[in-house]
């Protein structure tokens, strides 16, 4: 029997407890089978998560938990493979140079395609207009017919894939039948503009290109095919491309006005030419190239980060089985596009016999109720967003509850951006009071989280759970030393299976070595400003190069735009320092609703909330109301951008914002040109 409590970890809490799991929940929990199933390896006697915890990152050389946990995962798991050899991970205390698995051969979508029955494997809805289910024997089908095709193209493992396409079935057939073989797969969402797929694509020169014609937003059906023509035009090493139409409606006609010298084959003529035969799985090293994934590009051209197969395989099942709980059958849905990383997130927990839900199109069409009736309707058992689509439910009057019943909603997960206080509280008013709200914070570097959720955990308002197993997960001063109850520098202080292997196009690592190992030695920062409480939770008050730092204090965004958003008048904000003398001067910005203006009884309300739940150095020197707030394409503010601008600063490849066009409401604005 597991023990829930242990005196040693267990401290009071300041926070408010808002979800507490019973003891059915957590002793039938995946986390709970597997501390028994590592006690009985390993002769341990490991009673809660604490301990769990303690164990996986410990590096002591007569013991080396961390290797026998990472080990104990792929068992757990079990994780097909032609072998996975002696070695577990060499090298274990040097980032730049330790490899995970390095005898270890197996394949990622071998372990994708467990079953292969009736059962759905895929649902997939496009806004109100399209409905669709995939099972698993459909989806063998199909990923064993590409696969077909690409080996008669004479692709080989190492060539690329680039996807321009929405959140439907195909993607991920496609993707399966490329990691078959080794092929190396890269994403990019139709809503983004030419250039930002041309400074992604261009750099790592793929062989197939894959496109659909049209995809859903906001009710309207948008035509792809002029920006395909486009990049075809300009990605020379492209030599096949694979069209898949939307609707399923056939429209041959549309590859006229394509690259006529390029060899563009339909998917459905793809389906109807091959025969069903048994997949091939080439056997593969564990840190064989799966993804290029890509750096938000708001500071100059995106970095193509590159991550491995068995790396990301490992830590996904890791984080869905035991953190996520997940199990054979269960409905997992998270509302993602393929060019954010929760994307692959998603498809990975098809490796733990899950049905995956996709959704293309706004999250708010025809209304704020769209997510929440595909959740009701098909018993979604982990439902993933970001912090702002629930800010935004918040801040309406839709109350999901009122309307649906969620019977099978266990977890709901939130990324993207910190989750503040209230939006925990709208949850478990307003959404299911007995759900575990598993707030994840990690990202495109890893292709994962580094803090995340504990099923056999309390949720306290405001707050993460914990630190991911086998992540030694800290918070460094300046000085780069470890702090418990102070905000610093989120840092990982050894390796692991998900990081980076390289950058493309980086042939000596000094993009790479630059990026995550320059502040401090042979340690992981990642440039978040966090802090771990005492008892354990964890806060993350926003970037660490997007920290404000008025007269040398340095202060989180995010304990900002909580006080900020919680006024009516207020639809979102931004803050930035501007340069102003020999100082820098908070300058807070606001997206107010419809037919708000901003006047100084507003202004001053701000100023005052700010200055008793935060400080007097958190009270902006200037409010300024702005049209809109520019934003990445996953909904990220992009604050350097801004903080750019305002300081008479370039800003470079805008392309990769969701609406560059809102970059010109900062420049030269008058009201901050003065005291």
């Amino acid at each position: 029997m597991f023990h829930k409590r242990s005196s040693s970890f267990f401290f009071d809490h300041s926070s408010e407890c808002l979800w507490e799991p019973s003891l059915n929940h957590i002793n039938s929990s995946q986390l709970h089978h597997f501390i028994n199933f590592i006690n009985q390896k390993y002769s341990l006697q490991i009673k809660n998560f604490s301990e769990l915890y303690n164990w996986s990152i410990d590096s002591h050389e007569d013991n080396q938990g961390v290797a026998c946990f990472w080990s104990a995962i792929w068992d757990f798991s079990e994780i097909k493979s032609k072998n996975k050899g002696n070695i577990i991970v060499e090298n274990l205390n040097q980032f730049k140079l330790a490899q995970w698995f390095p005898e270890a051969k197996l394949n990622f979508s071998e372990n994708i395609l467990r079953k292969n029955d009736n059962s759905d494997a895929i649902i997939f809805k496009g806004e109100n207009k399209i409905y669709r289910k995939l099972s698993w024997a459909c989806l063998h089908n199909e990923v064993s017919k590409v696969q077909q095709f690409m080996q008669q193209c004479n692709l080989k493992k190492g060539d690329r894939v680039a996807f321009f396409i929405p959140n439907i079935p195909e993607t991920i057939v496609i993707l399966l039948a490329a990691a078959s073989l080794g092929l190396i797969c890269t994403f990019c969402s139709p809503d983004f503009g030419v250039q930002g797929v041309l400074d992604r694509f261009s750099q790592v020169k793929p062989t197939l290109f894959v496109f659909s014609d049209k995809y859903l937003y906001n009710g309207k059906t948008i035509s792809n095919l002029e920006k395909v023509q486009e990049i075809l035009n300009k990605l020379s090493v492209v030599k096949y491309a694979i069209q898949i139409s939307y609707f399923k409606d056939n429209n041959h006609s549309n590859l006229d006005i394509l690259n006529k010298e390029l060899n563009i084959s339909q998917y459905e003529s793809i389906l109807e030419k091959y025969k069903l035969k048994k997949i091939y799985f080439e056997p593969l090293p564990f840190s064989h190239p799966l993804y290029i994934m890509y750096s938000s590009g708001t500071t100059g051209i995106p970095k193509c980060i590159v991550h491995g197969a068995g790396g990301t395989l490992i830590q996904h099942l890791k984080e869905h089985k035991l953190h996520c709980n997940f199990k054979s059958g269960d409905k997992v849905f998270y509302y993602t596009t393929c060019g954010w990383m929760m994307w692959q997130w998603l498809v990975s927990s098809l490796a733990s016999e899950c049905t995956v839900l996709l959704y293309d199109g706004s999250p708010f069409y025809p209304g704020s109720e769209a997510l929440f009736e595909f959740i009701d309707q098909e018993n979604v058992k982990f439902f993933g967003t970001s912090a702002k689509f629930i800010d935004a439910v918040r801040k309406s009057s839709f109350i999901p509850k009122e309307k649906y019943s969620f019977k099978n909603l266990e977890i709901i997960g939130s990324t993207g951006s910190p989750l503040v206080a209230e939006s925990f509280d709208f949850v478990y008013h307003n959404i299911k009071k007995e759900v575990c709200l598993s707030s994840l914070s990690g990202g495109t570097d890893i292709i994962s989280c580094f803090v995340l959720g504990n099923p056999m955990g309390k949720v306290y308002r405001g707050e993460i759970q914990t630190r991911g197993l086998g992540m030694k997960v800290e918070v460094f001063n300046e000085e780069g030393k470890s702090i418990i109850d102070e905000k610093g520098e989120l840092v990982c202080t050894l390796p692991f299976p998900c990081q980076p292997l390289y950058f493309w196009n980086d042939p000596q690592n000094k993009k790479f070595y630059a990026s995550y190992f320059e502040k401090f030695d042979n340690v992981w920062h990642h440039g978040d400003w966090m802090e771990i409480k005492k008892q354990g939770g964890i806060v993350i008050y926003g970037r660490s190069d997007a920290t404000l730092n008025p007269g040398g204090v340095r202060i989180g965004t995010a304990e900002i735009y909580r006080q900020v958003e919680q006024f009516d008048e207020v639809e979102e904000c931004i803050a930035i320092d501007q340069k102003w003398g020999n100082d820098s001067r908070i300058i807070l910005f606001l997206k107010l609703k419809k037919d708000i203006v901003l006047n100084d009884n507003l202004s001053t309300n701000i100023k005052q909330k700010l200055k008793v739940n935060c400080s007097p150095r958190h009270v902006p020197a200037k409010i300024v109301a702005v049209p809109d707030i520019p934003r990445t394409k996953s909904g990220k503010i992009v604050e350097l951008a801004v903080r750019n601008i305002v300081n008479n600063q370039d800003v470079k490849n805008k392309e990769s914002m969701a609406n560059p066009e809102s970059l010109s409401f900062f420049k030269n604005l008058a009201e901050l040109s003065c005291d």
